[in-house]
């Protein structure tokens, strides 16, 4: 598998699509696919987002705490994972457009973490959020993936690139 890229979910793939369109009880295969494609190291998120999916009390909080999704959860310990999330909460401070509670709120949540990751390990951030150039109470995650060179998608893409059908 050496060379296939590496997708980083966003807290908001796993509860859109829990809440939305593959809610467990219709397509339990979305569920059983990222587990698989966890398990090969194809893809993964990070320690902080499966904190904010914890806190949640409904079936999503229970697939994690049980395992679904396996090992996929990385540790954003490293050395090189922290020098970056630092330059991109630099960045973000940075930025006029931005308004002081939504750098707040970036800087204590997964985000910034998930692309720092994202950048650190080669990855693809997937995520539901879209580039939005005026943004300004909330800092996107492709807004700060563009300005890091760090790819992003959606999670249809994502499933397009794997090859994953449901039938």
């Amino acid at each position: 598998m050496s060379g296939d890229p590496l997708y980083l979910l966003d807290a908001n793939v796993f509860i859109e699509v829990a809440r939305r369109y593959y809610a467990f009880d219709l397509v339990p295969g979305f569920w059983q696919q990222l587990g698989h494609y966890a398990s090969l190291g194809r893809v993964q998120s990070i320690d902080h987002v499966k904190q904010e999916l914890e806190r949640g009390k409904d079936d999503l909080a229970d697939w994690v705490s049980k395992g679904g999704f396996g090992t996929g959860f990385a540790s954003t310990g490293d050395t090189d994972v922290i020098q970056s999330f630092g330059q991109i909460i630099a960045w973000v401070q940075a930025q006029q457009q931005f308004l002081g509670g939504a750098k707040a709120d970036f800087a204590k949540g997964a985000d910034g973490w998930l692309v720092a990751y994202a950048k650190t390990k080669a990855g693809i951030v997937v995520t539901h959020e879209v580039f939005d150039s005026g943004a300004k109470r909330r800092v996107k995650i492709p807004n700060v993936c563009q300005a890091f060179s760090v790819p992003f998608c959606d999670t249809f893409e994502m499933l397009r690139r794997l090859g994953v059908k449901f039938s």
